[in-house]
């Protein structure tokens, strides 16, 4: 696996993302990753907050470069309901995957049955 890119979390996400996470089961690989990615995490407010970064929320569109589907979804929480968008939950392999990238990331993530989800952010909003 390829060396993660910085990734940059708000800091009222990371308070709620963190006590999501402590409530998991630790059985959970993505939930296991989540954590690690919450731990490297560079913590700052929205103020500081580099621009095209995805955050709780943001829609982001980006391509898995596995097999070349580009899509356009919400990052939300568990308990989350999408209204007009697509969302992907923080605690899907896509959705921790995402969290903290910004535009032109590219991550390699861990996903169910030994294969590797290939990430690239095209555009945040």
């Amino acid at each position: 696996m390829s060396e993660r890119p910085a990734i940059y979390v708000l800091e009222q996400d990371f308070d709620r993302l963190s006590a999501i996470v402590e409530k998991q089961s630790s059985s959970n690989s993505t939930v296991e990753e989540l954590a690690y990615e919450l731990d490297r995490a560079s913590l700052v407010d929205s103020e500081n907050l580099p621009s095209g970064t995805v955050t709780m929320n943001s829609l982001v569109h980006f391509k898995n470069e596995s097999n070349n589907a580009e899509y356009t979804l919400k990052l939300v929480y568990p308990t989350q309901r999408g209204g007009e968008e697509e969302c992907v939950s923080i605690l899907a392999p896509a959705g921790a995957a995402l969290l903290g990238l910004r535009v032109g990331d590219r991550i390699d993530w861990p996903a169910s049955g030994n294969q590797v989800l290939k990430l690239k952010i095209i555009d945040v909003t």
